[in-house]
């Protein structure tokens, strides 16, 4: 009874903490801008730390449990960056809200994931700051928080990051000024934040950036060199800042050969990140069915020299103008064969991408049977080296043997 009436008091005054908080902020109006701003982020990740406490965790408690095997690589950071496994993942739209679905997802293909991916945009709304509460939600889980940070101007307060450009044309040249430093206050605040947080996250600043057609950080609003100068930048605002945890993943487009232009330095790189889309005949006019190989082969061998580990950022297939299952299952299968220097492949389960093209992209593949399946035994195919291949699907990693690559086998023949 003790016990009953203690958690009662507790949640009752989490409730009330809450609603102070609300109140206080709606009263201040533009007044809470700064650090009152900093005090409501700062409290309510306490109050869902302590929140996460009183109330019931079995499905965290089991799920990290299933995971324990990675908790020494999500807590050192040099392990992470020197990983002697083939990591998971994946990024689902719907986790908004819960990782049910991610949950979900993992059942299907029998094995946990380790990485959890999720998207966010630089602006000053309240959903542009760190990701606290997702990313403590994911380190709860047992997985690890991988963080595809879009560096969009358009949303920025521009009494508070003041710009002599018409708001249409904030985006143009504007990793040249972030290299100056005009976006540093929201910059510091991250890294303050990612500092709280603690634990290793990856860390995807301004992805595909040498493609000139779908991000405003492309190369047509900014030359290459401005890239270089903002990405070192941002690095070093983290690490003065002692957010060290931040693990940073260069990730541009493999379409385009001029990737080479943009990379930062290994100094600034700790994993290169690739983009593996297959999006069929979706568009004739531009897309066809391509092979896991013909997408991701051709840039492997350079970007293999970078001696970085490899990750497979967005990993999946389009229904249209193919066999999906035969996709992934090749795929899956060559992957630690052919492609020794990856390790880790994050499955692009998203159901509505709006992003390509004008019509919605339906990439999931959580009700696709043959999918499913096909993925499972692929995985159930990779060669270990320290354990038998049950414990990978049991929640155990899986190591891939070093000499599963041979010479004759490379995508080039080299």
């Amino acid at each position: 009874m003790k016990v009953l009436v203690y958690r009662t008091s507790a949640v009752l005054l989490v409730i009330i903490a809450g609603v102070l908080l609300s109140s206080l902020l709606l009263f201040a109006g533009e007044r809470s801008k700064g650090p009152l701003e900093d005090l409501a982020t700062t409290v309510t990740s306490d109050v869902a730390r302590f929140e996460k406490q009183l109330v019931g965790g079995d499905l965290r408690k089991s799920r990290s449990a299933a995971l324990g095997w990675f908790a020494r690589y999500r807590t050192n950071k040099a392990l992470l960056n020197a990983p002697d496994t083939i990591l998971t993942g994946a990024y689902d739209n719907n986790t908004a809200e819960s990782y049910e679905s991610i949950v979900a997802l993992e059942e299907s293909l029998q094995v946990k994931l380790p990485i959890i991916q999720l998207y966010t945009a630089w602006g000053s709304k309240k959903d542009q700051v760190f990701p606290m509460l997702r990313a403590q939600a994911i380190q709860d889980l047992g997985s690890l928080p991988m963080i595809t940070w879009e560096p969009w101007l358009d949303d920025f307060d521009r009494t508070v990051f003041p710009t002599a450009q018409a708001a249409e044309r904030v985006n143009e040249g504007g990793l040249k000024a972030i290299a100056a430093g005009r976006y540093d206050a929201y910059v510091d605040k991250w890294a303050t934040a990612a500092k709280q947080f603690g634990a290793p996250f990856y860390l995807r600043f301004g992805h595909e950036m040498n493609d000139p057609y779908r991000y405003p950080w492309g190369p047509q609003n900014n030359d290459p060199a401005d890239y270089i100068a903002a990405w070192r930048h941002v690095v070093s605002r983290f690490r003065q800042l002692g957010a060290t945890n931040a693990i940073w993943l260069w990730s541009p487009h493999p379409a385009y050969t001029n990737y080479r232009e943009f990379y930062p330095g290994n100094e600034y790189v700790d994993w290169i990140g690739v983009t593996t889309l297959n999006y069929g005949t979706v568009a004739p006019a531009w897309s066809k069915w391509y092979s896991f190989d013909e997408i991701f082969g051709n840039s492997y061998a350079e970007f293999s020299q970078y001696g970085k580990p490899i990750i497979v950022t967005e990993f999946g297939s389009l229904r249209v103008g193919g066999d999906r299952a035969a996709w992934f299952q090749q795929a899956l299968t060559d992957l630690p064969v052919k492609y020794p220097a990856v390790k880790a492949v994050v499955f692009y389960n998203n159901s509505s991408d709006m992003t390509t093209t004008y019509k919605s992209l339906d990439w999931s593949f959580n009700a696709d049977k043959k999918v499913l399946t096909a993925a499972t035994q692929a995985m159930k195919s990779w060669r270990v080296h320290r354990s038998p291949i049950s414990r990978l699907l049991s929640g155990k990693p899986l190591v891939v043997a070093p000499s599963a690559a041979r010479p004759d086998q490379h995508p080039l023949g080299k």
